[in-house]
This record gives C-alpha cells, sequence and structure tokens, in this order.
C-alpha cells in the first residue's frame, strides 16, 4: 500500500512504525474470509482492509476522527484472525492500537460512551473493585428488562454465585513436588481472580507437581489488556509497568525460567510489552519480560504430563483468539489433552471469535451475541461431556449460553495428573442427578 506521510510525520515514532505496517498490506482481501465481524455485517469497512483504508486516512491526514471512523474501529474485536491469514504479515494489532490511541486522544465521545468507558477502565482490572461491582450487579438483576441495552448487559454478565477469594493469589511462594526443575511466576490476574478462583489454584498445583516453584510476585496484578485496547495507553502503561518491576524483583533475586500466565488474553499483550515498551528507559526489562512470558500449555508441553489418569470423556476444546492466533499456539492444548486420555473434539468454526474479546461483549453487545450463538451452535453440535478453554473471557461467554461445563484446560489436566475433579463438573453430574 502507498502512503504519503511527510518526513515530519515520520518523526514521530508510532506513526513511523504504522507507516511500515500499512505499506505492507497488498489489498488482498486474504482477511475478509475470516473477519468474524465482516461475515456478521458484510460492510467491507468492517474488515481488516477496511479498517486499514480508514485507519491510513486518518493519520496520514493528521485527520480528527469522525463518527463513521470510531464506529468501524469500535467493532473490531481485535481477535487477529487476520493476523494468521495475511500473506504478506501485516501486523494489524500493533495499527488497530495506535488507531485506538489516536481515536481516545483526538475524539470526544458522547457522555454515557465515556462514562461506560471509565467506569470499565476503573473497575475491571481491579480483582476488589470488580468483585464488588459484580455483587452489586446481582443485587438489581431483577431490573434488568427495564435497563438500557449496554447497562442491561453489564448488569446480566454478573454471574450467579462469585468464589470466595483465593489465599493462593496472595504474593508468596509454592514449592515444588520432588525435585525442582524450574522456578516460575504465575500472573494472577485482575477479573479472573474475582470470576473464577478454581483456574489459578489447579495451575498451581498442576505446576508443582510437576517440579516447579511457583511464585506470586508482590505487586503484580493487570496485564493492562483491557485499557490498552480502549486506546488508554497510560492507564495501561501504568499496569504494565507494575508487572515488570514486579517479575524483575524475582529475576534479579533467585532467577526466574519462566512466566506463566493461563489468561490467553494478558499473555498476548504481556508477550508484547517490549514493543509497548519501545523506547522507553524500560525497554530492557519490559524485552526480558516478554521474553520469559509463557502460556501455561507452553510449560506444560516443555515439562510432559506426568502418569495421567482419567475417566474416558468427549472434550471439546474451544481455542482462544488471543491463543491461536495473538500467541500462534494452536496444538499444545490439544495434545495435553490427547495425552492426558481425553477424547479432544473441535467445533469447524475453531479459528473463529466467540465474541468475548475483552470488553467487547460489554460495549458492542449486539454483535458480540451473534458471535457467541454461533459458536455455541457449533460446540453443542459436538455433544461434548465437557468444554475447555485457554481464556477466562471465552469461559464467561461460553458458559453463559450453553448448558455443558466449561472449564480452563489446566483444570482438566490438573484432574488427569492426580488433582481434584474440577468444581463445575462436580456440579453439573450433581444437578444432572
Amino acid at each position: 500500500m502507498q502512503t504519503t506521510f511527510t518526513d515530519e510525520q515520520l518523526k514521530e515514532p508510532m506513526i513511523a512504525r504504522s507507516n511500515k505496517i500499512l505499506r505492507s498490506c497488498v489489498h488482498c482481501g486474504f482477511c475478509t474470509a475470516t473477519c468474524p465481524t465482516y461475515q456478521v455485517l458484510g460492510d467491507e469497512l468492517d474488515s481488516p482492509r477496511g479498517r486499514i483504508y480508514l485507519i491510513k486516512d486518518m493519520l496520514e491526514n493528521n485527520r480528527k476522527p469522525d463518527e463513521k471512523v470510531v464506529k468501524h474501529v469500535d467493532r473490531c474485536l481485535s481477535c487477529l484472525a487476520c493476523m494468521t491469514t495475511c500473506p504478506s504479515g501485516v501486523n494489524y494489532m500493533h495499527l488497530v492500537d495506535h488507531a485506538r490511541e489516536y481515536i481516545e486522544d483526538n475524539y470526544k465521545r458522547p457522555l454515557f460512551d465515556r462514562m461506560m468507558r471509565a467506569t470499565l477502565a476503573q473497575v475491571l482490572p481491579f480483582d476488589k473493585r470488580f468483585r464488588f461491582a459484580m455483587r452489586s450487579a446481582q443485587i438489581v438483576k431483577p431490573l434488568a428488562p427495564i435497563m438500557p441495552a449496554k447497562i442491561r448487559n453489564m448488569v446480566e454478565f454478573a454471574p450467579k454465585k462469585l468464589p470466595v477469594p483465593s489465599l493462593n493469589d496472595k504474593p508468596q511462594a509454592f514449592a515444588a513436588e520432588g525435585t525442582r526443575v524450574k522456578r516460575v511466576a504465575l500472573m494472577t490476574g485482575c477479573a479472573q481472580k474475582a470470576l473464577d478462583t478454581d483456574i489459578n489454584d489447579a495451575t498451581i498445583r498442576l505446576l508443582r507437581r510437576h517440579g516447579c516453584e511457583v511464585v506470586v510476585a508482590n505487586g503484580a496484578g493487570c496485564c493492562g489488556a483491557l485499557t490498552h485496547h480502549m486506546g488508554k495507553s497510560k492507564q495501561s502503561h501504568a499496569s504494565a509497568a507494575k508487572n515488570i518491576r514486579a517479575w524483575m524483583v524475582e529475576v534479579n533475586g533467585e532467577g526466574l525460567d519462566a512466566i506463566v500466565i493461563n489468561t490467553s488474553g494478558c499473555g498476548t499483550t504481556v508477550k508484547d510489552y517490549g514493543h509497548m515498551f519501545e523506547g522507553d528507559d524500560m525497554a530492557d526489562d519490559a524485552a526480558v519480560i516478554a521474553g520469559l512470558a509463557k502460556d501455561v500449555s507452553e510449560v506444560m508441553v516443555d515439562l510432559g504430563l506426568k502418569t495421567p489418569k482419567v475417566p474416558e470423556m468427549r472434550v471439546a476444546y474451544h481455542a482462544a483468539c488471543s491463543l491461536q492466533h495473538g500467541q500462534g499456539i494452536k496444538t499444545h492444548p490439544k495434545t495435553l489433552l490427547k495425552d492426558a486420555g481425553f477424547t479432544v473434539l473441535e467445533p469447524k468454526d475453531s479459528h473463529l471469535c466467540c465474541g468475548s474479546a475483552g470488553t467487547y461483549n460489554l460495549m458492542q453487545p449486539e454483535i458480540s451475541k451473534q458471535l457467541k450463538e454461533r459458536k455455541v451452535q457449533t460446540l453443542d453440535a459436538l455433544t461434548p461431556d465437557v468444554i475447555s478453554a485457554g481464556n477466562i473471557g471465552c469461559m464467561m461467554q461460553i458458559g453463559s449460553a450453553i448448558g455443558v461445563p466449561v472449564v480452563h484446560t489446566a483444570e482438566l489436566l490438573d484432574w488427569a495428573t492426580g488433582g481434584p475433579k474440577p468444581a463445575k463438573l462436580r456440579d453439573h453430574s450433581v444437578a444432572a442427578e
């Protein structure tokens, strides 16, 4: 793609990076075939290629974002399926993130939208605030039918039950069982600590059983993904910087072999810290942390499963977009589940998004609902005993509309290698009886 940025514009590092991305696009349109919003809406401007044209025009002409540009950029899920498909290696992720930051700095949204986005940015990344918000939503849930659509959707997002906070999420170290083969830090996250404490608990047991000393670093928290994808770069960088400092204490102390992440949306962001802090004083440390970041499935493939024993069970594997497209991890979870003795099934649209996408299901509920319904239909058609996923957002999205238990892959692997049966499976069995 030809661009006409001036020499003065190209002195700005973000413009220079986006210029390189834009120039790598050859207009081939392969991205439209795998873009969920294009498939649902059928509008070229709701495809990666269409958005690239809009972003190019906005940045090149230093133009104030208008409602049209904002609408189509906002509709992007950042599922990154286009990057998997693109034959030219266009880094659409960095381009659309630049566009979001530009929009955040140069466009005044309607009051309700500003209030909603500000609320999400100040609540979701903080587990205690998020837990309080979920409890409040549970109280007003009976009034949901008469609420405005977006507020109703946020209220209905609240689960019926919230788990008690897990003591395992507090800063501490867990000794390896037997001979220590790795020392790893576990990213405990933010929303996940409020929504589903079983995931981190199972991950810690699984890692310890396979010879890992597991550290929960003091000061680590939200990865910054939620605010980063809203264009709120100052807030997202502040969250990322806290993590970098917290984990570097461990790196410079007893050392780390990996930073284990069991929420793939977070993993995609942490692995991009080197890019986020390029040219910053923290650039070197950010690159170190990005290099250490591993999805739990990557670490477990390296370690190998110990003597798995499980009942025969049909597991439908949902490939989270942030794992398969954002991190390029497509086979590890399925390999591990098969090694554990499960029968692994895949839906026919495994490359497509479920519609969760961070805060997308709250800010774009209509499109999100269509994507969720399609994903649930293809998963349900497999008649599985359980659905496995590697991202809390996907688990919540799919679990809200299907009658099959949805658990994290780490929970199944923990069970298969000596841990307890996942609580969701136990609860489902009791309910079935």
